[in-house]
């Protein structure tokens, strides 16, 4: 009984020596390898992308300047069969005239005349000159005896660079030189509140021509005396209220409450008109110091 006893602890110990040790050196060496290989690309990884985000919010930034005005552009050019046309004449179009050292392409003529007047009772007289003692610069003179009860006296110019064939509001300022008292009493009427000014547009050139008895008659309407027509607006009196004695002063006056509409001819022209006229049957002296009109583009219907 003993010796068996002692062959079977011999025979266990010597199975399990080698089993013990094989055993254990894999279990020790297996978790010291995964342990530096997992900590390297962690450690990497986070790193590379820091950089690179601060790198690309810079840029986006400036991307939306040039994308902001694009598209402005492209809107404007999108419409481009109907926002095209008006465009160029979307905004007012504006014409000032000073005459200090000449007409400027501005003509003096008359109306509501016998065609074959006497000049030597009509005393007709117009044209570039030094404005009268007491004011300075120059301008346009019109002089004229209305023998005829309705003697218009009138300038006229053309202008260009409008929209072609396209309609216009037309507004004007004129200021002139008058020696007619407002509150005045004269043959027939007033020299002061009898004389209206006018101003206007038309397409066609603005002429004066024979009627069936012989008088001279305007092409346009621009009304009889203080009434207005569709192609010229009164703009008021050239009565000046506070006129003493013979002397010249300046009067301001405009059409912004009543503008009449003008259609541009094929050229993107049209004609100026500024004038006065009369139910003063005495002799009547202005001076035209300045003229300014604005044309501006009506509303497509």
């Amino acid at each position: 009984m003993t010796a068996f006893v002692a062959i079977a602890i011999v025979g266990c110990t010597t199975s399990d020596a080698p089993t013990v040790p094989d055993m254990s050196e894999p279990a020790i060496t297996e978790p010291n390898a995964p342990e530096p290989t997992t900590t390297e690309p962690t450690v990497t990884d986070p790193e590379t992308p820091e950089p690179e985000t601060p790198e690309t919010p810079d840029p986006e930034p400036e991307t939306p300047e040039p994308t902001t005005t694009e598209p402005e552009e492209s809107e404007l050019e999108a419409p481009d069969g109907s926002n095209e046309d008006p465009e160029p004449g979307s905004d007012p179009v504006e014409f000032d005239f000073s005459f200090e050292t000449d007409a400027d392409g501005w003509v003096v003529d008359f109306a509501d005349l016998p065609e074959e007047y006497d000049q030597s009772i009509f005393e007709l007289d117009g044209g570039h000159r030094a404005l009268p003692d007491g004011l300075d610069g120059a301008g346009i003179y019109v002089q004229g005896h209305n023998r005829s009860d309705d003697l218009f006296m009138y300038l006229k110019r053309r202008v260009n660079g409008l929209t072609p064939a396209a309609s216009y509001t037309v507004s004007a300022t004129v200021e002139l030189a008058t020696n007619a008292a407002l509150a005045s009493i004269g043959i027939g009427g007033s020299p002061g509140s009898s004389v209206f000014v006018k101003a206007g547009a038309s397409t066609a050139e603005p002429e004066a021509a024979p009627d069936r008895i012989g008088h001279l008659r305007m092409n346009i309407d621009k009304g009889n005396q203080s009434r207005g027509g569709s192609q010229m607006a009164v703009l008021g009196k050239v009565g000046h209220p506070d006129i003493v004695g013979n002397e010249f002063r300046l009067k301001t006056l405009d059409s912004m409450d009543s503008p009449v509409v003008v259609k541009a001819d094929d050229s993107g022209g049209a004609w100026l008109i500024v004038g006065t006229d009369s139910g003063f049957e005495g002799l009547t002296r202005l001076y035209y110091d300045r003229i300014s009109f604005t044309l501006t583009p009506t509303e497509p219907s």
